[in-house]
């Protein structure tokens, strides 16, 4: 590193990913974070710190936040997740929860797992980026708005305020306007006054700036090479301005947030800067002369791994289908795409989906957080770590996730269905992503926002209305069936499906029907057909599946 100027940046993942798009339980304003901090200090050989076990957590949060054990191990999982582990241990965890057979089986794994404990107030702290106050909400800053049909933005507009968590303006300003309470938070209780407030004198550890590395990260101007905080605020050209004191190892709190505000800028590689300087892409098909309004950019030219994104605009009544390196291991998000079938079949990071309306998403398994929001009679089909919806209405999820769904708020008539296609590397992209087939928690979602009317806002798909997905690409792969099959209740209806077309099968042969009876049964049977596509919309579907150049099938990388 040479001595050129220091630029830092609030780091987008824990904030797309981690960050619930839900008011915060009241237990998580800093007040009662603070007590959470000193109370873990003074339990540091019963598994509070500088790690913090499952069970301490439990304890603290069902015990003095009054939280339920579910929405604790909610909030615990959540930052679980996005800490660094190869897919391999990632498997590894699947396959010993998939081995417990009771649920006091789990909890003794549970117990096993640990995090680290400043980096989870900070997590815990961040969960107020979604909390609408009352006073913002009166002068209507925050205030959810109705429902209300896509109109037509630009690509490169700024990210509505409505979705904060791809918002990386609000991230800088959340942490700009909050930075003295997340430096206090990370302050041993012996540095605070008698009021819980720093003093002039306070000192933050190397631990404590090794923690708020997990929202802060930054480079070197005329470099490229990205840095966590705390190897910045080490650097010894740096120490004058970080406050850092070698006699004693610590941060002077107040020099380190002054070095902080005057070198904290725009994330180079946030969902902004995607939209603004991105490289855009032609990805959809053209179908009925709508292509030009489709609009996809991408920083994955540009940006390190764990900082690429995605973002689609606008896809109307097109097949947009796609399996490149493009997509590996980034952020998505797809926003205000109508009457279109998206396949984006690759290993994704994470994906998030707004305001879409009539619509099929088939997805690559998903390593984080699948989230939908502001959707409407949307189908998606995806492999995921998580998924969470908020106002959605009339959308059918048929999934495979090794942890309940989420049911935020403003949902209706929600369906649950199990995971029912396949591509041929799907297996290998599940593997790659440290998703196993078990366990599987589809069928068990979890409303986090009680509602007056929370009871019937999801179903289960009945068995009778099930049918299985063909995903209509050739791919190079292994994949050749549903991994994991299909629970028995379905795969019965499948069953006695195919019975029903034997017997069909059978009985047409044995009419003994004419060359020229044959032949207009044949047509008949194609008529009645081609109404069901019609009045099915599945007409749509095929058609745009029709090459418009000498073609094949393959999916476009």
């Amino acid at each position: 590193m040479d001595q050129s100027r220091v630029l830092l940046w609030v780091k987008a993942e824990p904030f797309i990913v981690g960050a619930l798009q839900v008011s915060p339980p009241s237990k998580f304003s800093l007040h009662y974070l603070k007590k959470i901090a000193a109370y873990v200090r003074t339990r540091a050989t019963e598994g509070a710190y500088p790690h913090l076990c499952w069970s301490m957590w439990r304890r603290i949060a069902c015990g003095k936040l009054r939280l339920p054990k579910e929405l604790a191990w909610l909030y615990f999982e959540i930052f679980d997740n996005l800490s660094v582990r190869t897919p391999e241990e990632r498997l590894e965890w699947s396959e010993i929860l998939s081995n417990c057979t009771t649920e006091d089986e789990v909890e003794k794994q549970r117990n096993q797992l640990s995090v680290d404990t400043l980096q989870f107030l900070l997590f815990l702290y961040i969960q107020q980026l979604n909390n609408i106050s009352l006073r913002t909400s009166l002068i209507g800053e925050e205030w959810p708005s109705p429902r209300s049909r896509p109109q037509p933005p630009s690509l490169t507009e700024r990210p509505s305020c409505h979705n904060k968590n791809w918002n990386d303006y609000s991230h800088q300003a959340f942490v700009s306007d909050h930075l003295s309470d997340l430096l206090e938070l990370l302050l041993d209780p012996g540095q605070l006054s008698a009021s819980f407030h720093p003093t002039h004198s306070s000192v933050l550890s190397r631990e404590a700036v090794l923690a708020l590395s997990f929202l802060i990260e930054g480079t070197v101007s005329r470099t490229r090479k990205v840095y966590p905080l705390h190897e910045l605020a080490l650097w010894q050209p740096l120490h004058t301005d970080s406050g850092f004191s070698k006699i004693s190892k610590t941060f002077s709190f107040y020099k380190l947030e002054a070095w902080l505000r005057a070198c904290l800028t725009t994330n180079p590689f946030g969902p902004s800067a995607c939209l603004k300087s991105g490289k855009k892409l032609a990805w959809a098909h053209q179908v009925e002369g709508t292509t030009k309004r489709a609009k996809v950019a991408c920083s994955t030219h540009v940006a390190p791994r764990m900082h690429r994104m995605v973002v689609m605009s606008q896809v109307y009544k097109q097949t947009l289908a796609k399996s490149s390196d493009t997509l590996v291991g980034a952020h998505v998000r797809v926003h205000r795409c109508n009457e279109s079938f998206i396949y984006l079949l690759s290993p994704l990071r994470s994906v998030t989906i707004e305001k879409c309306r009539n619509s099929t998403f088939v997805l690559g398994p998903v390593e984080t957080a699948l989230h939908l929001h502001d959707c409407e009679n949307v189908k998606v089909i995806a492999v995921c770590h998580r998924l969470s919806i908020s106002s959605t209405a009339g959308c059918t999820f048929h999934i495979m996730t090794p942890s309940r769904p989420l049911i935020l708020s403003g949902n209706q008539r929600v369906t649950f269905a199990p995971f029912h296609t396949h591509y041929p590397m799907l297996e290998d992209h599940m593997a790659r992503t440290g998703l196993a087939t078990v366990p599987n928690y589809w069928d068990t979602p979890m409303v986090v926002c009680k509602e007056s009317d929370d009871t019937r806002v999801f179903r289960l798909l009945p068995p009778c209305e099930f049918y299985v997905f063909v995903t209509p690409f050739e791919m190079e792969g292994d994949t050749t069936e549903i991994p994991g099959g299909l629970p028995s209740a379905y795969q019965e209806v499948l069953a006695e499906r195919e019975q029903k077309i034997q017997i069909w099968q059978k009985t047409v042969k044995d009419a003994h029907l004419t060359a020229e009876q044959r032949k207009q049964f044949q047509v008949l049977v194609e008529n009645k057909f081609y109404e069901w596509l019609i009045n099915t919309g599945h007409r749509q579907q095929l058609d745009s599946l029709v090459p418009h150049t000498a073609a094949s099938k393959q999916v476009p990388r």
